[in-house]
């Protein structure tokens, strides 16, 4: 835990997933016993383990938690504080992916259909109004818009130039009309910001603060600010779903910008990672067919309308 402090106090790492780490080490702890030697652990603390994480999350989150179990004692091994690589036994692993496609199934569907967007976006306040819009335009997730510097806006050339947070992959995104608009009332209107965090963001809170969490990881809570507004918005237009929030407009825009089936596009856009060796050689991509994908993605969401 003291070497991801050392990678959240540097921002590699993010206060929530520092916080599920700790969890994770207090969980380790409470069922295996504090006194326990490594070398004593067996197969079956690990069962043990499995059952008791079983118990109260899901397949997905039953598969995170299996993941950083397996971080903390790899890392014990690559430090050099114990002797040989952890042996888990046959049970202590990820669920089939066939159960996860059982429990998305169950969960439903996290696509927005382009009327209940609509929806959303005439009855959203102008900050989520253009969240909602910069997140369908861009593929942005919740960190990107809460952490999204004025300077990153250009309004001249209609563009974000913006790197993703989560992978530091350069990105830049042609922007609509409608996100134009709604950016300049955002920034005409910004609240004073009170936090440092929140000094040269565009998105500040009615009290000063930043939509994106930073701080003190312990007081980081599970919820992100910006899906508890949206799941708001989402109850006030009866839309509530399980499985659907705001990270899901970036599904969409994924969905869609996909039919144009110029991947590469999409993907620079979002700011996905490609180890691939084409990527390696490739230089940049055009801005006409970053154009064509957030166009087509436009008029997908306002056909209805024109």
């Amino acid at each position: 835990m003291t070497a991801k402090l050392h990678q959240l106090e540097t921002a590699k790492l993010s206060p929530r997933t520092w916080h599920d780490y700790k969890r994770t080490a207090e969980r380790i702890v409470a069922v295996v016993g504090k006194t326990r030697l490594v070398e004593d652990l067996a197969a079956d603390d690990f069962t043990q383990l499995r059952a008791e994480i079983a118990r109260t999350r899901g397949p997905v989150a039953l598969g995170n938690e299996i993941q950083r179990v397996r971080v903390v004692f790899k890392y014990a091994f690559d430090a050099g504080l114990v002797d040989k690589p952890m042996r888990y036994g046959p049970t202590f692993k990820r669920p089939q992916k066939a159960v996860l496609r059982r429990e998305r199934q169950k969960n439903g569907s996290k696509m927005f259909e382009s009327d209940e967007l609509r929806k959303l976006l005439d009855l959203a306040d102008m900050q989520m109004k253009a969240m909602i819009l910069l997140s369908l335009n861009c593929g942005f997730g919740n960190k990107d818009i809460g952490e999204l510097p004025i300077a990153a806006v250009s309004m001249d050339t209609g563009s974000i130039d913006f790197p993703r947070p989560k992978t530091a992959i350069e990105r830049r995104c042609p922007l609509w009309t409608e996100s134009i608009d709604a950016l300049r009332k955002v920034l005409a209107e910004r609240p004073t910001p009170k936090e440092s965090a929140a000094k040269n963001k565009v998105f500040v809170t009615k009290y000063g603060g930043a939509w994106s969490k930073t701080g003190d990881a312990e007081k980081a809570r599970s919820d992100n600010p910006i899906s508890a507004e949206f799941r708001k918005l989402l109850k006030t237009c009866d839309l509530c779903r399980k499985g659907r929030g705001f990270y899901s407009l970036r599904h969409v825009f994924e969905t869609i910008g996909g039919e144009t089936k110029d991947h590469v596009a999409v993907n620079s856009i979002m700011g996905h990672v490609d180890d691939s060796m084409a990527a390696t050689y490739r230089e940049h991509i055009s801005d006409e067919r970053l154009i064509a994908v957030t166009d087509f993605v436009h008029d997908w969401l306002f056909e209805a309308q024109e």
